[in-house]
């Protein structure tokens, strides 16, 4: 079984991250999983290639989301949101590794993977779902729009009041362009649910299989040494936010902003780390201190663990590796009870879901981490550990996606074992 895995952009960036983990747990169990991506990634590894490896490669993967991209700018209402057309990439069908795989295993392919490209796929694909691109007519998140689940057209994220403008056609040629042997994977039960309700996979069940977690990479470190290493105050209490862009709009950063207003300020520090540093409103007294963007899983580990508490205030996800990046870290978190990272965090046990999206609410949440017991936070911190290694374990994961690759080679395989319950 010789399996070939299609990420785009670097392996420091969320997507990436969590598909070249699943392909290293695969290779663990002794998977012929080879991996490709289109981004700089610095690697020797025999089963990892990069088709961005040259100075003409730069070139053409720097230039071709730009002209796929370039039909978007007839809209001048649109909205500073993702919005790919699936237009750009490479004829993968053309290379020797695809040649010589048994199943094609695509992840977030923009820039890299043409939608005309996957016609060519004679194959078995397996497509993770993680976000809602391959299911909408642009956008990577709808933002509250039902129009995926119909045709697209009128898309507000254009500014188009047209029903049949350029979100439209892409949908439609989405639709004629899946391969003929696909299965949609989605990262949680509520992605999984989007993708059900769009005509895009009409007629092709998509199941769920989380996302995972590298628990060799992320587990509790000592907060005092975290601390240390770090250079943050012993006595302060922690609040940590983070993402690879923690101020893109879907991660709701205004939201954290406006419930960090709500919270006392006496030994209260905000820690942020991701590509944009972060400031507050001039009114807030909180001390912030920014840690950049953090290619070391080694120093997001110690990150943290330095934490007494992890916010995630997004207004869509379609998973939330950083939640459960903080629970294999022993670090209770603070989300917002909708999309995926509603399912990760236990209420109460492993953390708090707030009402969505209210800001008062995720403050209660800070707060009522913040003032539970010894007792009850090592017991909060113990049952974060046990969720992500029942349910996100990269070996976990890695089985099921064996499971399911056996049952698309034929083999014996029970289908509904990919939506057990948790």
């Amino acid at each position: 079984m010789k399996i070939l895995h299609f990420s785009a952009g670097s392996l420091r960036g969320g997507a990436a991250r969590g598909a070249y983990c699943l392909h290293q747990g695969l290779l663990d169990l002794g998977v012929n999983s080879c991996f490709i991506s289109n981004g700089k990634n610095n690697s020797s590894q025999e089963n990892l290639f990069n088709l961005n490896s040259g100075l003409f490669e730069n070139i053409k993967f720097a230039l071709l989301p730009r002209l796929g991209s370039l039909p978007k700018y007839l809209y001048l209402k649109r909205q500073p949101f993702l919005f790919n057309t699936g237009l750009e990439g490479v004829d993968i069908t053309k290379l020797k590794q695809y040649r010589d795989a048994d199943i094609i295993h695509l992840h977030w392919i923009n820039g890299m993977v043409s939608m005309s490209a996957l016609k060519k796929i004679k194959k078995p694909v397996v497509w993770t779902i993680r976000d809602m691109w391959p299911f909408t007519g642009g956008c990577h998140y709808s933002m509250g729009c039902s129009g995926y689940t119909d045709s697209c057209g009128g898309c507000p994220q254009l500014g188009s009041e047209r029903a049949k403008d350029l979100s439209h056609f892409i949908f439609e040629n989405k639709k004629n362009s899946l391969p003929p042997n696909v299965r949609p994977i989605g990262i949680s039960r509520w992605i999984t649910s989007c993708a059900n309700n769009s005509p895009t996979f009409e007629g092709i069940p998509v199941n769920t299989i989380y996302n995972n977690i590298d628990t060799k990479a992320f587990f509790p470190v000592d907060k005092a040494l975290a601390r240390k290493k770090l250079a943050l105050p012993a006595d302060a209490k922690i609040v940590l936010v983070g993402a690879q862009s923690v101020t893109d709009f879907y991660k709701g950063f205004e939201l954290f902003k406006q419930a960090v207003s709500y919270l006392p300020s006496e030994k209260l520090t905000i820690v942020a780390f991701g590509g944009s540093p972060i400031s507050l409103d001039k009114t807030c007294t909180l001390k912030v201190v920014n840690l950049g963007f953090i290619t070391s899983d080694e120093q997001l580990r110690y990150v943290y663990s330095a934490a007494d508490v992890f916010v995630a205030p997004s207004r869509m996800d379609a998973f939330g590796k950083t939640i459960g990046e903080s629970l294999a870290c022993a670090t209770p978190v603070v989300c917002f009870n909708a999309s995926g990272p509603g399912e990760i965090v236990i209420h109460k046990r492993t953390g708090y879901k707030a009402a969505p999206y209210d800001s008062r609410d995720l403050a209660n949440g800070i707060n009522w981490i913040l003032s539970q017991t010894e007792e009850s936070r090592e017991r909060m911190k113990s049952a974060g550990v046990e969720r992500v290694n029942q349910h996100f374990h990269v070996e976990v994961v890695a089985k099921q996606y064996l499971n399911l690759y056996r049952e698309m080679l034929d083999t014996d395989y029970t289908s509904d074992r990919l939506n057990a319950d948790l």
